[in-house]
């Protein structure tokens, strides 16, 4: 997120001697992205970061596809899935492509490691439970209905304070940033923005941990899941500032645009990724037009995968959609309100709807273990 923030102990200057009270060093890492001419952030280490004991391979991190049939619409029922392990071994991934993989998990154990994603951004949206993302920038605590967005390389660990849990997890292959239509030339929010600054969170406490042992640190780089044993803790920054850190910003602080007949979608477009978007729908108001059709216009996704990962409410324009449906509408193939729900919006003043939906630019395959979820007879739903 484009605006300054520090925590902890630092120098008055970059590159210079920082001293720990015995008289030796701390270790500056500077932490950025493109090649230091994106944003970046400078922490200090109680020890280097590069001090390594033990380094291994753990598995793969790709997910096998299924075998490609007709281009259909998709129905995936993710409350059906019997999801253990904790909230990284435990991710199910559905759907992936060259930019993104979209997976769910429902976690039951705890991590009892740290994970790092150096292959992109992640978003890991929280549909259930709360807790605490611990994280070399300090804590960030998250609630129901949390983004949580964590850049590329951030040493994390998701402390989970509920017993129910259950995420929705974005990974992306490169940068997630707010909207650039709602940024002005020095990265603020503007005046047309349906969130600002004050809505979101930046991490506000700094645990320096000291402790020495074996600590393993997970990550995920060139889509493989590596293992690494530090004799340290890794959470060991006595201070850090810059622009690159993860935040929060929670979905019920979306503001909704609307208008005197029906908006498309891009007006619910909260974040941007490497040519996906990912957009919030939110209670709202319908449209004021005396004439107006609250339900959305049937449209084609001319060259984008539509996904809509359902939260809660009363989702007006689908039935046989639940808490919890993932619904894919691929390009090709034109999409809108079920049978019945276009005459049965008119006179309706507003929507209670909650979902998150992501649209790709590049088709999205559909993973062999998101099979078992899949609800056969949506492609046909639309009939009479």
């Amino acid at each position: 997120m484009p605006f300054y923030h520090q925590l902890g102990q630092i120098p008055n200057k970059r590159h210079i001697q920082f001293r720990k009270p015995d008289g030796s060093l701390y270790l500056e890492q500077v932490m950025g992205t493109k090649g230091f001419s994106g944003i970046q952030s400078i922490l200090y280490h109680l020890n280097p970061p590069t001090q390594v004991s033990t380094a291994k391979k753990i598995r793969d991190w790709a997910t096998p596809i299924e075998q490609e049939g007709a281009n259909r619409h998709r129905h995936f029922i993710t409350f059906e899935a019997k999801i253990e392990g904790d909230p990284i071994d435990g991710r199910l991934h559905l759907l992936v492509n060259e930019d993104v993989a979209l997976a769910i998990a429902k976690p039951v154990e705890p991590m009892n490691y740290f994970f790092r994603n150096s292959d992109g951004d992640e978003i890991i949206f929280v549909h259930q439970g709360e807790g605490i993302l611990e994280t070399v920038f300090g804590e960030l605590p998250y609630r129901p209905g949390d983004y949580l967005v964590i850049p590329v390389g951030t040493t994390y660990r998701l402390e989970m304070k509920s017993k129910e849990n259950r995420f929705f997890i974005i990974e992306s292959f490169g940068e997630i940033t707010t909207p650039k239509r709602y940024r002005n030339e020095h990265g603020q929010l503007m005046e047309h923005s349906p969130f600002c600054e004050r809505d979101i969170r930046v991490p506000t406490k700094l645990n320096t941990h000291t402790e020495l042992g074996k600590f393993e640190v997970r990550v995920k780089a060139r889509n493989q899941l590596h293992s690494y044993i530090y004799d340290f803790h890794p959470l060991d920054v006595v201070g850090w500032d810059g622009y690159l850190y993860p935040w929060a910003f929670n979905i019920d602080d979306f503001e909704p645009i609307t208008g005197s007949i029906h908006q498309p979608p891009p007006v619910h477009q909260t974040f941007a990724g490497p040519n996906f978007v990912v957009c919030s729908f939110v209670p709202r108001m319908y449209d004021y037009h005396p004439e107006s059709i609250p339900a959305p216009y049937y449209h084609s996704n001319v060259n984008s995968d539509e996904v809509l990962y359902y939260v809660k409410g009363n989702f007006m324009s689908r039935r046989g959609v639940q808490e919890g449906s993932l619904t894919m509408h691929p390009s090709g193939l034109p999409h809108g309100p079920h049978p019945g729900k276009i005459e049965a919006s008119i006179g309706k003043d507003r929507t209670e709807e909650l979902a998150v939906m992501v649209d790709t630019f590049r088709p999205l395959k559909v993973t062999k273990q998101a099979l078992a979820l899949e609800d056969q007879n949506y492609m046909y739903s639309w009939l009479p």
